[in-house]
């Protein structure tokens, strides 16, 4: 009989949640241990090799303020920087990185392997062990090991009874030419805990030089000053990305073979991502568009192939190269791998603690897809909630857990524990009631002190981020003791600030990120009054009842997303509309507005 071995927590999948939740767990100490179905295929990035973007680069941003990986890994192999929605505020920008997906895969496994307090072992998770009061006890692995550990974070992706779909074909898998884990799905339904399906999927990989990129348009990097990390970073573009189209030849190619789709065809049962659907669901659900953006971005240094970002597919592989033929720059492309859908099982979220324990399951956490949740960051950002807590748990201490009004990593498991999912969920900066507060800029400001204390940062790096930050707090003295915010907007400039200007100022010293998030303070004086206006205004009008007469389809003002969330969950006052995810004070007051004129009418129809 084989001897267990013990552990303070154990990690069970090496994705991005995984890996995050592994590393902040033994970074606080705790002996932890990481099982991987395969050590190589740990930091896989299956889909896009891109890290970042609208809303996911906000939540990148928080996992370096709390001493997360994933940033580190980024600032060494990334192939390509851009922040994108330069033409709007600092608010909603993002960071996007292209990144080698291979030197990322390798890094994330060196670094694990060198972690203090972290073992890192390959195996095939078979059941948890539970005593007689249903705590969790440990694992017990396909080879007949067992491990022991008060806390557990599982971390499964897309494994959990994953079927991966090409055309009419299908076959048990989480991910291409890797198996698919039944036994923990089947651990989980017996426990009783509510399940449901999903699906995603991704793009066929075309061979490098077989696709034109002479005649399409290239994407030029940007000159940033950092990226994820809190040290400036030299940044610089390493492979360019491209773009191209479909075209009305594609969309017809597509529509001609739409009786082979699984998804459209109901073979694929999951629900599937809203904003990122397959290619054959754009063309169905927006016939009037003549053309889709195709970035065509590299996946490695070696630049063997490239991912052609927008062509999400599961169609048969005949008809994928026929459509990829189709589109500029394509005419000549060689499929490497064809794209696939997968299709697998999750747990509803709203059956988590907001600190990603289960309910039900004393010292059971999940973090990731496993969740609803669908990219690496929305991942990443559980898992290392999920680690910290779990570690916290193990050594007997108060839980951590981040609030949305202070992160969007607060935001998205508020989301998720609060109403669940009916899709895979994404992050947006759409989704945040406070996101002039909670931007890119000021993020070490907001979280690092948070993270020094669990233990997450060293003392240097913490160090620095204070001077950093004492040295914002007397700029701000200085700014709100002389002048109005309106007179210092003009002094800095109305569209975009003077660094030269700013530090004769204010100070010499500061650095390019704090001028950037003192701006940003000046720049939305204004909107943050008027923000916290709307939510006094929604707080006073809590318990305003929400008639069933009022006309929500169509409302002008209110999007579409909204307008179905409010038609499903029914709120029955604007307490409860509060709670729904993505529902922005602007909407609340629009909502408040519309039942107000509705009760005015009313009054004066009698």
């Amino acid at each position: 009989m084989k001897t267990a071995q013990s552990f303070d927590v154990i990690v069970v999948g090496g994705g991005h949640a995984g890996i995050e939740a592994a590393y902040a767990a033994a970074t606080m100490g705790s002996k932890t241990l990481l099982l991987s179905l395969s050590i190589d295929k740990i930091g896989t990035m299956p889909c896009n090799p891109s890290i970042g973007g609208v809303g996911k680069g906000h939540i990148v941003f928080e996992i370096s303020a709390l001493g997360g990986l994933m940033p580190q890994l980024c600032t060494q192999t990334y192939l390509q920087a851009r922040m994108l929605n330069t033409s709007k505020g600092p608010a909603v920008q993002g960071l996007r990185l292209q990144i080698d997906k291979d030197a990322y895969s390798a890094l994330s496994q060196k670094t694990l392997l060198q972690t203090t307090n972290l073992t890192v072992l390959a195996g095939k998770v078979e059941t948890v062990l539970q005593d007689a009061s249903g705590a969790v006890q440990g694992v017990t692995t396909a080879d007949g090991n067992t491990y022991t550990a008060p806390t557990i974070i599982l971390t499964t992706g897309t494994f959990l009874n994953g079927l991966i779909h090409v055309g009419k074909t299908n076959f048990a898998g989480g991910r291409r030419t890797e198996d698919a884990v039944t036994s923990l799905a089947a651990f989980l339904r017996n426990t009783g805990l509510r399940m449901g399906r999903l699906k995603t999927g991704t793009p066929p990989r075309l061979l490098r030089s077989s696709v034109n990129t002479s005649i399409i348009e290239e994407q030029e990097a940007h000159q940033l000053d950092y990226l994820y990390e809190f040290h400036p970073v030299k940044v610089e573009q390493k492979i360019p990305c491209y773009i191209t189209h479909t075209n009305e030849t594609t969309h017809q190619v597509l529509l001609d073979n739409m009786h082979l789709s699984p998804i459209l065809s109901g073979l694929i049962k999951g629900k599937p991502p809203r904003y990122c659907p397959s290619i054959e669901d754009k063309i169905k659900r927006f016939p009037d568009k003549s053309g889709h953006h195709v970035f065509v971005e590299p996946e490695t240094a070696a630049y063997e192939e490239v991912y052609p970002s927008g062509l999400s597919t599961s169609m048969p592989l005949e008809v994928q190269e026929k459509y990829i033929r189709t589109i500029k720059g394509f005419e000549n492309a060689i499929i490497t791998k064809p794209g696939y859908a997968v299709e697998y099982d999750f747990v509803e979220p709203d059956q988590l603690h907001a600190t990603l324990e289960v309910k039900t399951i004393n010292g059971l956490f999940l973090a990731g897809q496993i969740n609803g949740t669908t990219g690496y960051e929305e991942a990443a950002g559980q898992g290392i909630i999920a680690g910290i807590n779990a570690a916290l748990k193990a050594a007997g201490k108060a839980p951590f857990i981040l609030s949305r009004e202070e992160s969007y990593i607060g935001i998205m498991i508020h989301d998720l524990v609060t109403l669940g999912v009916d899709e895979p969920y994404r992050m947006f900066t759409s989704r945040a009631e406070r996101r002039i507060i909670l931007r890119q800029d000021n993020v070490f400001y907001r979280l690092s002190k948070k993270a020094y204390d669990l233990g997450m940062i060293h003392d240097d790096l913490y160090a620095a981020i204070k001077q950093e930050n004492d040295s914002v707090d007397e700029a701000m003295h200085v700014i709100t003791a002389n002048k109005t915010m309106s007179e210092w907007l003009k002094i800095f400039g109305e569209l975009a600030c003077d660094p030269y200007i700013m530090r004769q100022h204010l100070g010499e010293h500061l650095s390019d990120r704090a001028i950037q998030q003192l701006y940003a303070e000046v720049k939305y004086a204004e909107y943050l009054k008027r923000e916290q206006r709307e939510v006094e205004k929604a707080y006073k009008y809590k318990n305003l009842i929400i008639p069933a007469t009022l006309t929500i389809t169509g409302m002008p003002g209110l999007s579409k997303e909204l307008q179905e969330k409010l038609i499903k969950h029914k709120p029955a006052t604007i307490a409860d509309a509060m709670l729904i995810p993505g529902m922005t004070p602007a909407a609340i007051s629009l909502l408040i507005f519309k039942i107000r004129e509705l009760q005015k009418s009313s009054t004066e129809s009698l």
